[in-house]
């Protein structure tokens, strides 16, 4: 089995994980912190914004059951590429869109496909996701892990998490596992 890794933010990293959770080809999903200069940062230390780190999930997926472009398709199917630093409620630096390319390919790709997503005319404002090179990942608390399933009825999962699983299932039902 190929192993190929992804890491991308866009929003709060609750919703990110329990979507990718449910995408074949995606073998484990982990919820963490990236881009900012503090090492080893806690979530009381991103959720200021001012630690310069993103909530991000890291994808280890097989890229010959899904591809990039594929995983690129469910990212932005489930978030708003166009609201810098914010998505719904979740407001600051830390709940910006970004993808952290783990290599020259992946950075191509997501180049072209936000170039073609914007041409397109589906998205009608500027899309401001960051494209960077691949930092250092730091897992999150493993309080924050697989939150979803083992939280779904907490207010938040119902309200904001639990509708992008179930656009997830509505509009990629090929990929779901």
């Amino acid at each position: 089995m190929t192993t190929a890794v992804a890491i991308f933010g866009g929003g709060c990293f609750w919703c990110l994980e329990a979507v990718f959770q449910q995408v074949k080809g995606v073998h484990h999903v982990t919820s963490g912190y990236a881009g900012g200069a503090r090492p080893n940062p806690t979530y009381e230390q991103i959720c200021t914004g001012v630690s310069g780190h993103a909530e991000v999930v890291k994808l280890d997926f097989d890229p010959s059951i899904i591809s990039f472009s594929q995983l690129l398709d469910v990212f932005y199917g489930i978030h708003d590429p166009t609201t810098l630093n914010r998505q719904g409620n979740d407001v600051g630096t830390q709940y910006r869109s970004v993808i952290y390319c783990q290599n020259a390919e992946q950075r191509q790709i997501a180049e072209a496909y936000i170039a073609e997503l914007q041409s397109s005319g589906l998205v009608k404002s500027p899309i401001v996701t960051e494209v960077s090179d691949a930092v250092t990942f730091y897992p999150a608390e493993a309080y924050h892990q697989n939150y979803f399933a083992n939280h779904p009825n907490q207010g938040y999962c119902q309200m904001v998490v639990a509708p992008k699983v179930h656009k997830l299932k509505q509009y990629f039902t090929e990929w779901v596992k």
